[in-house]
């Protein structure tokens, strides 16, 4: 049986909720839908008898990417829907070539969480039959559609001994540079091409008083519960282990999204991330906490002309406002992230179904492209998933070899870090079911 979507993710915190959304509004519409991650081995059959009618991507940059996302996974196809995770930029990103799209991936359906961003990929050329405002699938578990579906405030503080009755505060912490040492920042600079040495000693230096900030407000206010929602890469830090052994009342806790303990928290600060959107869509407001200021070039513009908190006079006197204003202006948030009235897995559907009917927009595979298929990553794939089955790591096995292990180990490292066990995707899909089956009727 032919396949109507196949939906390609690359990250799967970032994706895999929404992803699944998507899929279970358009099986519910009557379609086949899938769902892979962009490293899984490649199989015959999704270039044959189960080849798709439509391939969404997660990001669809250039040439290379057409051929590494598409082409390489099904062959020739030009009805090509990119979800476009990446869109909360710098301003110096924003006028790049790079997040603007370049060769025949102006020719695919870039979607649009907002309309700045379609008038941004205009303005850099692409069409706007290309460029589709669609809203942002994972705002959507956070609309009032959505009710219950996160854990309340009562059974998350229960299940890490948080006391209940106290006031919930949430900091959402983006300083992934500040636990690096400088020889990684350093290595990770001449891997990127940019020098991040000045913005890893802005990490460190507004996380350091960050942290000051709060060990003073929580030894002044017992009546408080900080849950320090960590940044992925700050696992290791000395810093937050101090401040948690010193203060009974900050807790440093990753485990669930951070859509979770939005819903739960009661008071909400942040650093620059992206999550920002989401707290605006639960209809709830936050601080900006800004030590120190950010170098625009890695500030997302979204937070241009925003109003910080650079102080601790001024975060006393923000954690004591009830009811704070939203710190960014309605109409630069409403344009990153459309506020329509229906949810975006529905209109994101409803774009899906008319790229399946129609003819192709646009022909991506068309002129401007030459295919080729890499059969070292269609062997190496294979190779490092029997693997990863076996749970034996490359290092191990091609000891006698440092470059082949090297290689192997990164793409197993990738494989390991997507890797979704289907009883936790059964979970996920029966914990989203009866919220699309509700919205569909």
């Amino acid at each position: 049986m032919s396949l109507d979507f196949l939906i390609l993710y690359e990250h799967t915190v970032r994706e895999y909720e929404s992803d699944l959304l998507l899929k279970l509004e358009l099986e519910r519409r009557g379609y086949t839908a899938e769902i892979r991650q962009l490293l899984d081995r490649k199989k015959l059959k999704y270039f044959t008898w189960k080849k798709p009618k439509v391939l969404v991507s997660s990001c669809m940059y250039d040439n290379e990417a057409i051929n590494s996302h598409v082409y390489n996974n099904v062959g020739k196809l030009n009805k090509i829907v990119n979800l476009h995770w990446e869109q909360m930029l710098s301003d110096t990103q924003e006028e790049g070539d790079w997040f603007n799209f370049n060769g025949n991936a102006k020719k695919c359906v870039q979607t649009c969480w907002g309309r700045r961003t379609a008038d941004r990929l205009i303005a850099h050329g692409m069409e706007e039959k290309n460029c589709p405002v669609t809203g942002a699938v994972m705002m959507d578990f956070v609309r009032p559609e959505f009710s219950g579906y996160f854990k309340n405030k009562k059974d998350l503080c229960a299940e890490f001994g948080l006391d209940a009755s106290k006031e919930l505060h949430l900091y959402i912490s983006s300083f992934g540079y500040a636990s690096m040492t400088e020889q990684e920042v350093k290595e990770l600079s001449e891997m990127a091409g940019t020098d991040f040495t000045g913005f890893a000693a802005t990490n460190r230096v507004s996380m350091a008083e960050t942290l000051r900030w709060f060990d003073e407000y929580l030894g002044q206010h017992p009546e408080v519960e900080l849950v320090y929602r960590r940044h992925p890469s700050e696992w290791n830090s000395p810093q937050l282990a101090e401040l948690a052994k010193k203060r009974p009342n900050f807790h440093v806790i990753f485990a669930y999204g951070v859509k979770d303990w939005i819903m739960a928290a009661d008071s909400i600060s942040i650093w620059m991330s992206t999550a920002i959107a989401e707290v605006y869509m639960a209809g709830k407001s936050c601080h900006i906490l800004r030590p120190a200021p950010i170098e625009h070039e890695y500030d997302p513009v979204i937070y241009a002309g925003a109003k910080y908190v650079t102080s601790y006079e001024e975060f006393l006197t923000a954690m004591a406002d009830k009811n704070p204003p939203f710190p960014i202006a309605r109409e630069v948030i409403e344009g990153y992230f459309d506020p329509s009235e229906t949810p975006a897995y529905i209109r994101m559907a409803d774009l899906l179904e008319t790229v399946y009917k129609e003819p192709p927009r646009d022909e991506p595979m068309g002129e401007g492209f030459t295919p080729h298929f890499n059969l070292l990553k269609f062997f190496a794939l294979w190779g490092v998933h029997i693997l990863f089955a076996l749970r034996l790591p490359p290092k191990k096995v091609f000891f006698f070899h440092k470059g082949l292990a090297d290689f192997a180990q990164r793409i197993y490292g990738y494989v390991e870090k997507a890797y979704v066990p289907k009883a936790q995707i059964k979970a996920m899909e029966d914990k989203i079911r009866p919220f699309v089956m509700k919205g569909g009727n």
